[in-house]
């Protein structure tokens, strides 16, 4: 599962689990079965991670760990071990976010989704960068009542405060009974005769919330960070509030074309240039960076500058700064140019006469 020999060491089981983690772990694959896959791939370093489990599995095979709930697999694996100085949140205990069933109680808050943007240069550096999130809140001229200060919302005179109306009627002996929402309360059960000004009676306000989200070294397109307890609230008292995803986007650069860690630019050579050779001064992430055109550089050639490019996410490796050379042809000559283009062309039709 993890793509290891049978006598792999602890390290390279943890090598080997930390990438394929990081490529599978649903808060960053959100492909269909990546959440299953993952799964799969903790289970297999929970067995392999420990030498007792990883014994009893060599002799036995699966028989040999049959017996292990998901709590004994997984309750000693520490994750800040093996993501640690990613600066990347993959949810705490894998069996407290996997494997534990939610209890019984009110229910969470729904998830947010925001999106940030950040400039390639902090893709090579990580660090901090803030992100704006519109939540809503208790309104505090209300207390979230919906109601004026001074007032209090009254119960329902039409429902009596149940939120339901209830009909009845009796066919052949059987009893039937429809309830449906109350209309005069809107199924709420009171009634606000003065709603509050600052939230027109609903009790919350959409606040703005600045966090600081510590963006991996690395960053990959799309890349989604996970931020507990930060999304939407409850909509019941006691109910724990859902999570935000950030999503993280590069900054569109006019100097470069992200794919992955590597980069890629445009840069236009004049055409006496490339036939003879020079060298240019290029702009790069870590600073400008002189590149040699050899001569008889044909257009649509591609330079590579290796370890000009982004870091890899969870690596040590850097991609590459590709150059691809537009040769530029002038469209107007000067009367010089255009003597000294003519002599070419007529060099050049010598040369073919002497070579038949």
């Amino acid at each position: 599962m993890l793509g290891v020999p049978r006598d792999a060491d602890q390290a390279a089981v943890k090598d080997a689990f930390r990438r394929l983690a990081l490529r599978y772990h649903p808060d960053r694959n959100k492909e269909p079965g990546a959440e299953e896959r993952f799964k799969e791939i903790a289970e297999a370093y929970a067995v392999l991670s420990d030498p007792k489990k990883r014994k009893e599995y060599d002799t036995a095979g699966f028989a040999g760990v049959a017996g292990f709930t998901p709590e004994d697999l997984f309750g000693g694996i520490d994750v800040g071990d093996i993501f640690g100085g990613l600066g990347f949140d993959l949810g705490g205990s894998l069996f407290d976010r996997f494997f534990r069933r939610r209890p019984a109680g009110p229910p969470r808050g729904a998830n947010l989704e925001v999106t940030v943007a950040v400039p390639l240069e902090r893709v090579v550096t990580g660090g901090g960068e803030t992100v704006r999130v519109a939540r809503p809140a208790t309104c505090p001229a209300c207390r979230g009542s919906g109601a004026k200060a001074g007032t209090a919302p009254r119960a329902c005179a039409a429902c009596g405060g149940t939120g339901r109306h209830v009909t009845s009627r009796r066919e052949g002996g059987v009893m039937f009974q429809k309830i449906a929402p109350c209309a005069p309360c809107g199924g709420q059960g009171r009634v606000i005769d003065h709603p509050c000004p600052d939230c027109r009676g609903q009790g919350e306000v959409e606040r703005d919330e600045t966090l600081t989200i510590n963006i991996p070294l690395g960053v990959e397109e799309g890349m989604t960070l996970r931020v507990p307890g930060h999304g939407l609230p409850s909509r019941e008292p006691g109910g724990v509030p859902g999570d935000l995803y950030v999503v993280v986007r590069s900054v569109a650069d006019p100097r470069f074309e992200r794919d992955g860690t590597d980069l890629w630019r445009m840069e236009k050579v004049r055409i006496a240039d490339a036939v003879l050779g020079t060298s240019l001064e290029v702009p790069a992430l870590d600073g400008p960076v002189t590149v040699t055109i050899p001569p008889g550089t044909q257009p649509d050639a591609v330079l590579r500058l290796r370890g000009k490019g982004l870091p890899e996410f969870g690596g040590k490796t850097r991609g590459d700064l590709y150059l691809r050379v537009r040769v530029h042809v002038p469209d107007r000559l000067a009367t010089e140019e255009r003597r000294l283009w003519e002599r070419l062309r007529d060099l050049g039709k010598k040369d073919k006469r002497g070579a038949a």
